[in-house]
């Protein structure tokens, strides 16, 4: 777990196709979830319109069918962002996106009223055999925390299988996990088969693969709205789980988090001597800007949008220039 501060300016290499590409600045409306843990932040103090409760899950920056984001802003307001992509080619994507058969991250905002079951992801190989989807690698950023809120981040010492299962059957599996105490600003990387659950009191940015595969462990033996106990997925989590420690010394520097799928930064603003950053959408990757907290705009393209609290701007790759001002924190992902 680590603690991160600001990145002052990114910069990339020069467009490709002698600049040609599709350049655009997009406002996006996110797909919402109603899970049973969640609660009602997202709504109040991030703006976000979802007409059921609780409001768990908003997804940002989404081109996965269970839950795709929209399009507020231009000629393409009401469509899917892969609709967009479709009609315009993944050239406005990047370069660095070209590799990959599907969109390739997955950006979330997270408020966990109460406790998340204990979950599991498998990696690709294993998601794509038995799934038809890739694997998760994710990370979590915390942007709120209750005091003494905590989560389970891997085991706090290597288990065998048979003591895995056994404890999963016996209702005991939390007296083996690492339970961390969490804090505003802390970030965890969680790889495929690390065993993990967000608790109740945070509020967390989660930036993934494009995936939807989660094998749930253990649910504290709750009901779903239909009075059913929810369904686990024992068998496959025993497949997939690495039963030690997770990793806790990795140092993604000078990002917040870095690999294969994301490279994820953290801009801070003060509106004073620290107003304004300026960075480049350049022809290797799109550029996702999520505001966790304050206002001020954006210019990119020529365009310039508000921007507060909640909302998810994407840049498409080969854009060139951009640039934020204002009093706001954010989180910068690039592929």
């Amino acid at each position: 777990m680590k603690k991160r501060g600001t990145q002052e300016n990114f910069s990339g290499v020069p467009e490709v196709n002698g600049g040609n590409l599709q350049m655009a600045i997009f406002k996006l409306k996110p797909s919402c979830k109603d899970y049973l843990w969640g609660g009602t932040r997202l709504r109040t103090e991030f703006g976000i319109e979802y007409d059921r409760d609780p409001l768990a899950e908003s997804w940002e920056l989404s081109c996965h069918p269970d839950g795709p984001s929209y399009i507020v802003n231009g000629e393409y307001a009401g469509k899917t962002l892969q609709q967009y992509i479709d009609e315009n080619g993944k050239e406005i994507l990047g370069t660095d996106c070209q590799s990959f058969e599907q969109f390739p991250v997955l950006i979330k905002f997270i408020d966990a009223k109460k406790d998340l079951s204990i979950q599991v992801h498998p990696d690709n190989a294993y998601a794509l055999k038995n799934e038809g989807q890739y694997g998760k690698t994710e990370m979590w950023y915390v942007m709120d925390a209750a005091e003494g809120a905590s989560l389970f981040y891997g085991f706090a010492k290597e288990v065998s299988e048979e003591e895995f299962e056994e404890r999963i059957r016996n209702h005991t599996l939390t007296d083996v996990l690492n339970k961390v105490i969490i804090h505003k600003g802390d970030v965890l990387f969680i790889d495929p088969g690390t065993i993990h659950a967000i608790g109740a009191g945070s509020l967390i940015a989660e930036i993934q693969q494009n995936s939807n595969v989660t094998y749930r462990v253990y649910d504290y033996g709750r009901k779903g709205p239909d009075g059913k106990e929810r369904e686990l997925h024992v068998d496959k989590a025993l497949q997939v789980t690495k039963r030690e420690p997770a990793a806790t010394d990795r140092d993604f520097g000078p990002h917040v988090a870095s690999c294969e799928y994301f490279t994820v930064d953290k801009v801070i603003l003060d509106g004073l001597r620290r107003k304004k950053l300026t960075g480049e959408a350049d022809g290797t990757s799109f550029v996702s800007v999520l505001v966790m907290s304050g206002a001020g705009k954006i210019t990119a393209s020529g365009q310039t949008m508000e921007v507060k609290k909640g909302d998810s701007i994407f840049i498409t790759a080969g854009s060139g220039e951009y640039e934020l001002e204002g009093d706001m924190e954010a989180l910068i992902t690039t592929v």
